[in-house]
């Protein structure tokens, strides 16, 4: 997957340094050529057959300049998205396993103070979490504590 992507990289990069001195090369020979003119309509073929088309190459040169340095970005995450949902030794779902149930199911509610949620004792967020006290029922009423979205605690556990 990496090498597939990685070698249109340095083609990309070649062919906009390619554009961008054709189009130099161009606009000079360009330049050149309406300078040496005394009337405009005698400089007109020079602005049409090399002026124009150099400033469409080094436009065309730096924007595949700049989707090359992109190719290489969105490579790298590829690959590392892919090392992320690649499945581990024990990573295997069971049949019967529901991925929408919460992930805990303590009937226990957990605060971590000053934060925002209240989470159930077994809830990844807390678990092993020293400084997690008990919620009163008092911020869970008044909605100053709202439920962890992750472990999902109801409200009538307590």
């Amino acid at each position: 997957m990496r090498t597939s992507r990685l070698r249109t990289v340095p083609s990309l990069r070649w062919a906009g340094w390619a554009a961008l001195a054709a189009g130099a090369v161009l606009c000079v020979a360009g330049w050149y050529g309406v300078s040496g003119e005394r009337y405009a309509e005698r400089q007109l073929p020079y602005l049409a057959s090399c002026t124009i088309p150099g400033a469409a190459l080094i436009v065309a040169g730096a924007v595949l300049l700049a989707r090359g340095g992109q190719a290489v970005a969105a490579a790298r995450v590829e690959e590392l998205y892919g090392l992320l949902v690649q499945p581990g030794p024990g990573d295997e779902e069971a049949p019967g396993q529901d991925v929408s149930a919460p992930l805990a199911v303590s009937g226990r509610l957990l605060m971590v103070p000053g934060g925002t949620l209240y989470h159930r004792a077994d809830c990844p967020l807390v678990a092993g979490k020293a400084e997690a006290v008990p919620v009163d029922s008092e911020p869970v009423a008044s909605g100053e504590l709202g439920p962890c979205p992750i472990c999902e605690p109801a409200e009538e556990t307590d």
